[in-house]
């Protein structure tokens, strides 16, 4: 991933961290920006006080955070400086790095929850629709969006998705997520049909010539998919739809969550489907479907 502009001395740590973010969690570039000023400007910090980024400990985070705060800081811009910390300090207790996470003691002020960027069924159906499904690349494109959509996974679950794991005929996927829960999910008859499509008509023309590979979608050399080059494509057929939502890797993930809601669907029904193990996580979808009817209330009634 490319130098953010914050950073004069690059942290390889930071850049790990980052990188994570961007790849599992499918984290958009200005976040991504937002992180690392946050944490470049901790780390200077840390540093003119003889102390590291690596290695603060929570009276050393106190101390920026109430200098932030006497400075003139908005207890929402705080939130975000110890948000940033909590997440790259959980990673380094994850990774191996250090043993305890400093934030882990420290309150946030009180602020509501940013909502995830979301699609509207017209603009998901004109990105399903971008692929050139006469070619074999177009064709498993559009049976690789029709499966985000109908499922939830995660771009990373899906280019991870493996022959063993795939049962067209049934209409199930067998899906490893975060820690390495398994979780099964339905396919849906539209996204099963590309699904097999691709199967019998693409894949094999894909790997002619190639060693077999366990990988369901792969490329014109045989190998599995990577989560930069769909991501690529991802944005590629946004423009030719002709969207101008800013995308994330997550936003036809988003999109499922949010039109299953906005369809009926039950809350923990969702988290099921998504692999949440907490049901607060998936709560957010509820915010969002409200704030999508709030807004065609205020637009279409009389006394909105």
């Amino acid at each position: 991933m490319e130098q953010g502009s914050g950073a004069s001395h690059p942290d390889p740590l930071l850049d790990r961290f980052l990188d994570e973010l961007w790849a599992v969690d499918g984290l958009a570039r200005l976040t991504l920006d937002a992180y690392r000023r946050d944490l470049t400007a901790l780390s200077s910090w840390l540093t003119d006080r003889g102390s590291a980024l690596a290695e603060a400990d929570r009276a050393d985070l106190l101390a920026f955070l109430g200098a932030r705060m006497q400075s003139g800081s908005r207890p929402k811009s705080v939130a975000r400086w110890l948000s940033s910390q909590r997440r790259f300090y959980r990673f380094l207790v994850a990774a191996g790095l250090r043993r305890d996470d400093p934030t882990a003691r420290i309150d946030a002020p009180s602020i509501g929850r940013p909502l995830p960027d979301s699609l509207s069924e017209s603009q998901v159906e004109a990105l399903l629709a971008a692929p050139e499904t006469g070619t074999s690349i177009g064709l498993r494109d559009r049976a690789m969006l029709e499966l985000l959509y109908a499922t939830g996974l995660r771009v990373s679950e899906l280019v991870a998705l493996e022959q063993s794991q795939v049962n067209p005929r049934q209409g199930v996927l067998r899906v490893t997520g975060k820690g390495s829960r398994e979780r099964l999910v339905p396919l849906g008859e539209e996204a099963g049909d590309w699904l097999r499509q691709y199967l019998d008509e693409s894949r094999p023309a894909l790997m002619q010539g190639h060693p077999p590979a366990e990988a369901v979608f792969v490329t014109r050399r045989g190998a599995g998919m990577t989560r930069q080059a769909f991501w690529y494509r991802i944005k590629q057929y946004a423009a030719a739809a002709g969207i101008a939502v800013a995308l994330s890797p997550h936003t036809l993930r988003h999109a499922f969550a949010t039109h299953l809601l906005d369809h009926g669907a039950d809350l923990r029904v969702v988290q099921m489907l998504l692999g949440h193990s907490s049901l607060s996580t998936t709560q957010i979808y509820t915010h969002v479907a409200r704030a999508r009817l709030q807004a065609l209330h205020a637009r279409h009634h009389p006394r909105g």
